[in-house]
């Protein structure tokens, strides 16, 4: 396989072919003419290691346009297949309503691997966007406005984010990407945003997903998910004054999502089960006492809370359901503490989304974004719907687009 440079100038690099001729070649001429066409390749491969190639973003034009007060668009971090190093970077601008796909080596010519391998969560807090990139083992910093690399974290198997006072916190299973019954606890670290540097860990459960910060405390979901079938089914408790474990809360095996509720001092966590006896549900903890109090008998395969409601996409996480078939799309109304429907797509578009995959709401206009990952290794789709369900515009996206966080002004 050759480089750029070394194709456009036609020359065959290795191996090295001789002409063998009846003119026979003097042996000191052979030497010479050796020598010099290893000068012509070395020349050539370094001017390939030199060149950088940039890859343009591409813009699509939604006709969503709309200036906003507080918030100036938002960015959508897709996963990309696991082992494909396709995780990439989409934004959207209320301003124009262009939407960009793939806008991160546009933005950073000089970063050979691009965003890596697995993108697994995101979020702005002050002037920078932080992505995690779960399979290459770092969280990548950049600015919040322009996209621009500041610095990597080395974080072992990093999953979720959560930010507070000076500090943003990471979940890390610790170990390798793998099943394993004999899994090592995980642990969360802390990350001091100023310094970008890891300034404290905290051990918790095994594989620790999405955090909580409410009252001073830390609230960690453990999953388990790689010691399957003995899941854990705790939530740790951290103390932020301290950085330690105060408490274990016995909640339902394969945590994963977390939300605050902060008016009522609730923490809200989603259960995926077992996969096939026990199933998914969402199970509230007050946080004054720190012991479950209720339990949403809703599957849950995604949620976000915004106001006074908990937006779901629901669907069975059993091995035997036919997942997407069974989507629903759910409020619960937290004061009322009871659904108030199972389809806030209310035009039917439902229809053209063939796994519902993530879930964000707009906190100033109230737009619902439902991402959809079709079949997981071929580009996805972001739908776009107004406060009363009804779809506002639909565009491509990266490959399983799973993560949006909103950017203010």
């Amino acid at each position: 396989m050759f480089c750029k440079s070394c194709r456009d100038f036609g020359i065959r690099v290795f191996p090295f072919e001789l002409c063998t001729s009846s003119f026979a070649i003097r042996q000191s001429e052979l030497a010479r003419f050796a020598l010099a066409a290893l000068f012509v390749v070395l020349l050539l491969l370094s001017s390939c290691r030199g060149e950088v190639e940039i890859v343009p973003s591409t813009g699509t034009q939604t006709g969503g346009a709309e200036p906003l007060k507080s918030v100036s668009g938002f960015y959508v971090l897709n996963e990309g297949n696991m082992g494909s190093n396709k995780c990439t970077l989409d934004w959207f601008d209320y301003a124009t309503g262009i939407y960009s796909k793939n806008i991160y080596p546009e933005r950073n010519p000089g970063v050979v691997q691009e965003l890596g391998d697995v993108g697994n969560d995101i979020g702005v807090y002050g002037s920078k966007l932080y992505a995690v990139i779960n399979c290459s083992h770092f969280v990548e910093v950049m600015d919040v406005r322009t996209a621009r690399h500041q610095a990597q974290i080395p974080i072992p198997n990093c999953r979720y984010l959560a930010f507070g006072g000076r500090y943003a916190y990471v979940t890390s299973y610790a170990g390798p990407v793998q099943i394993d019954p004999n899994a090592r606890l995980g642990y969360v670290a802390r990350v001091d945003t100023a310094t970008l540097q890891i300034v404290d860990t905290c051990t918790v459960g095994f594989q620790p997903e999405q955090m909580a910060l409410f009252g001073g405390k830390l609230y960690v979901a453990n999953s388990g998910g790689y010691r399957v079938p003995d899941y854990d089914r705790t939530v740790s408790v951290i103390d932020l004054a301290t950085f330690r474990v105060v408490r274990t809360i016995d909640v339902a095996p394969n945590l994963q999502y977390m939300a605050v509720d902060k008016h009522r001092g609730l923490i809200y966590v989603s259960s995926r089960g077992d996969y096939a006896d026990v199933g998914s549900a969402i199970h509230v903890i007050d946080s004054h006492t720190d012991e479950v109090v209720r339990t949403i008998d809703l599957p849950c395969s995604a949620m976000t809370l915004q106001g006074d409601s908990l937006y779901v996409i629901s669907r069975s996480l059993t091995w035997q359901a036919d997942d997407e078939a069974l989507a629903k799309y759910v409020i619960y109304d937290l004061r009322r503490e009871e659904i108030v429907t199972l389809g806030f797509i209310t035009d039917g578009t439902d229809a053209d989304i063939t796994v519902p995959y993530g879930l964000a709401v707009n906190p100033e206009n109230g737009d619902i974004l439902v991402t959809d990952a079709k079949d997981y290794v071929t580009p996805g789709r972001l739908h776009c719907y107004n406060r009363a369900g009804v779809r506002h515009w639909s565009v491509t996206t990266g490959d399983i687009p799973g993560h949006i966080t909103f950017v203010g002004k």
